[in-house]
């Protein structure tokens, strides 16, 4: 238990390090574990077992909310071909580079070895990537749905290389894995009679880790890869989304342990160290060509750098290319460590950037050459919310209940600002008049503002950042109009009061209040109907017992 708490412990102070430096605790526990291995900490036998357990439940959360038939778009698989020849080039050349210079053991190295290292960069973190996309609540974005199909897309790649350099193919027995297609209908019938509760938790962590994990393993199949694809056979269910969300906390706990022991391959030397920050020279180039690709396929191009932003890191894929290259005699051992810590140091620094990639990428728009609207891409182009009095941004359960109230009860023009495609078809088929489109971007507000009749936006979204980014484009578009947001705890209602919002509500307080006012309909609901009934007389000695219609005793004169 010693070594449990040491590890514990140097986890939370991390992250606690990370967060006063106003970083994301995941850098924290990245510290964490390279001052464990740095420090000869004990080896926690079950910590790698935690750590994979972590990967299993959130690529059965992502394939929980993939659209399969996205996968197939152009902008997706060509993209994810295209720049995985274009990073193995760069790759290849910044290393070439560096070998014509004679630096370190990358000298010694052969043009195929070199070409082995820059195929491990290629790649992205499906669990990094993930992770910022659930902070921000943007899975379902656009950029957030082309960067997890390219994802998916590298994962398949992935899987196609590690059966060729084990020499053997899947197991013939693969095939049988097709009867998990027509084996979904029984799982979701199986789902219909669990519930709410700790049950559908525990059925989620089975399915993802028996049936998606441990057949694909016992086929010859990468189980990461099993875990998403039952998410995605899964994901029809009425119940998805609140088991993905059920499984959060859980899963995010799990992933502490993935992030603290990739610090944990081996004590890094000086040049090792050295080597690894040069490859993070890499990344910039990365996110340009994933940005030109995504515009010359047709996207804005503040949509290709917010999806360049949030894959431009190293994926641990890259530590397990060169840990099998190495194992084959095809690269130096020195790779191991020096890929662990360039994955490790690309996290840390991608976290920082993607904490204000929405401004960057804004920034960054101005490089390429701006379209008109008729050119782009159909899910990218800008709208208008045309004569519109109110603005609901974020349609969940508190947006949608807003909006309805704004309609029906005070009789404004009401329009819905929701990124989430099935969220929005679902809602216009229940009469709401709902334009797809991101809250925080300028251009957006820039239209926004030209309509010149909106009164009041209100902000519901659930990610708080996104709410007071919003909050900063409308104040930068020029609005006039008042704000009301929504925040879940004290120290957000008061970040947004100080950026202008006019009203910021308590989610949980708020809810406080209604549910009063609803007791108390009841009460005055309950004591209004039939006529009046005479008190009964007082009892010899005894004051008549009134009292008002709540059935509170009136206070004496």
């Amino acid at each position: 238990m010693a070594a449990v708490a040491l590890y514990l412990g140097a986890a939370v102070l991390g992250g606690l390090v990370a967060v006063l430096l106003r970083l994301p605790p995941l850098v924290g526990f990245l510290a964490a574990g390279f001052a464990l291995g740095a420090g000869g900490a004990p080896t926690l036998p079950y910590l790698e077992p935690i750590a994979d357990l972590g990967v299993v439940l959130l690529l059965f959360a992502i394939g929980l909310k993939l659209d399969v038939r996205t996968l197939l778009r152009r902008e997706i698989w060509l993209t994810t071909v295209v720049h995985l020849a274009i990073s193995v080039a760069i790759g290849l050349g910044f290393l070439g580079l560096l070998a014509v210079i004679g630096f370190g053991f990358v000298a010694d190295e052969s043009l195929s070895a070199l070409a082995l290292v820059g195929f491990a960069f290629s790649f992205s973190s499906t669990v990094f990537v993930v992770k910022v996309l659930d902070d921000r609540s943007d899975t379902t974005s656009l950029y957030g749905r082309i960067a997890v199909g390219v994802l998916v897309m590298q994962d398949v790649a992935a899987v196609i290389f590690l059966s060729l350099s084990s020499g053997h193919a899947p197991s013939p027995w693969a095939f049988a894995l097709l009867a998990l297609i027509p084996g979904a209908w029984v799982l979701h019938r199986i789902w219909d009679h669990i519930g709410h509760g700790e049950l559908q938790a525990l059925f989620g962590v089975a399915v993802a880790v028996v049936l998606g994990y441990g057949l694909f393993e016992l086929v010859g199949i990468d189980g990461d890869v099993g875990a998403l694809v039952v998410g995605v056979l899964l994901a029809s269910h009425p119940q998805a989304a609140e088991l993905s969300r059920s499984l959060m906390t859980f899963k995010d706990l799990m992933l502490v342990a993935f992030f603290v022991q990739i610090g944990l391959h081996g004590t890094p030397h000086l040049l090792e160290i050295g080597l690894a920050g040069l490859l993070l020279l890499i990344l910039p180039f990365q996110v340009g060509a994933y940005a030109l690709v995504l515009w010359l396929m047709r996207l804005r191009r503040r949509t290709s750098f917010l999806a360049g932003l949030v894959l431009a890191n190293y994926s641990e894929f890259g530590i397990i290319v060169v840990a099998v290259g190495a194992s084959a005699g095809l690269l130096d051992e020195h790779w191991v460590v020096v890929v662990s810590l360039a994955v490790a140091f690309s996290f840390g620094l991608s976290a920082i950037v993607n904490r204000r990639g929405v401004e960057l990428a804004t920034r960054l728009s101005r490089l390429l050459p701006s379209r008109g609207t008729d050119r782009l891409h159909p899910e990218d182009r800008l709208v208008d919310i045309g004569e519109a009095d109110a603005l609901v941004l974020g349609l969940g359960r508190v947006g949608a209940a807003t909006y309805a109230r704004l309609r029906d009860e005070y009789g404004l023009s009401v329009v819905g600002v929701e990124h989430d495609r099935t969220r929005v078809a679902a809602l216009e088929d229940e009469g709401y008049e709902v334009v797809r489109a991101d809250a925080t971007d300028l251009e957006f507000w820039t239209r926004v503002q030209r309509a010149g009749r909106v009164k009041v936006a209100v902000l519901a979204m659930p990610f708080h950042n996104a709410n007071l980014i919003a909050l900063t484009r409308l104040q930068a578009a020029g609005f006039t109009g008042k704000v009301a947001a929504v925040a879940r705890y004290d120290d957000d209602v008061a970040e947004l009061q100080r950026h202008g919002a006019d009203a910021v509500f308590h989610l949980y307080g708020s809810a406080g209040f209604a549910l009063a006012d609803h007791a108390a309909e009841v009460l005055l609901a309950r004591a209004a109907p039939g006529p009046a009934q005479p008190h009964p007389p007082a009892r010899p000695g005894e004051e008549a017992d009134i009292l008002d219609p709540l059935g509170r005793r009136p206070e004496p004169a």
